[in-house]
């Protein structure tokens, strides 16, 4: 897992070995939360089986889906780095197997292995744009452009690719929190969309067939 993830890859495999030594292997059934958010973060999670789903609570008690994590994924960086509280909740979507690397030991890795700040420095600004982009999205688009244009990212993200499209498996319900929307307003959209071949649906799954069309539907065409 070490060396398929962008984080810790290109390490010497003695460095590798060293980290192994270190991490902590836990493993977590479907719906058990791997973290909350408020609490210390005193540590950093990578992924090495399952899915693991990232979300935020809303003043108004609303849960907003944020992000999925897969195999070589990592989450749980910003706490781990100020030392504060972490921003997000994090369940298992499914069985999954899970790494952690405490606080102490990553810093004691940084300071020998400058590759891995520089990544981890990669891993946080690449975090920042994406929520950005959530703020901007949920600020200046209609609710039709802001669905497909996350249903279009978490397909190529997370998608199944096959003869008929790509298809995410993904519940209305996630779908409609990932947007701080109602689940009637996407699935009224969706079966819009289905009507007119864009997309298919499924018992929990999304394919995805015509993404060019939903491209100009997130461009506000």
């Amino acid at each position: 897992m070490l060396q398929r993830s962008p984080l810790f890859r290109g390490l010497a495999p003695a460095t590798l070995e060293r980290v192994a030594a270190l991490a902590t292997q836990r493993h977590y059934r479907e719906g058990e939360i791997v973290c909350s958010q408020g609490e210390p973060g005193d540590a950093l999670f990578a992924v090495v089986t399952g899915r693991i789903r990232i979300s935020t609570g809303a003043a108004d008690g609303r849960e907003i889906f944020l992000n999925i994590m897969e195999p070589g994924d990592t989450f749980g960086e910003i706490a781990l780095l100020d030392g504060g509280t972490r921003t997000a909740t994090a369940v298992a979507m499914s069985a999954c197997e899970l790494v952690s690397l405490r606080r102490e030991h990553l810093f004691s890795l940084l300071e020998k292995e400058p590759r891995v700040a520089l990544e981890l420095l990669r891993l946080c600004g690449e975090r920042l744009r994406w929520t950005s982009g959530l703020l901007e999205d949920a600020a200046l688009l209609d609710v039709p452009a802001r669905l497909a244009k996350r249903l279009l990212s978490l397909a190529q993200l997370h998608g199944e690719r096959g003869a008929g499209g790509a298809t995410l498996r993904i519940s209305q319900e996630d779908l409609a929190s990932f947007l701080g929307v109602t689940r009637q307003a996407v699935n009224q959209q969706l079966q819009a969309w289905k009507a007119k071949g864009w997309i298919a649906l499924g018992r929990g799954a999304i394919t995805v067939r015509d993404a060019r069309a939903l491209r100009a539907s997130a461009q506000g065409g």
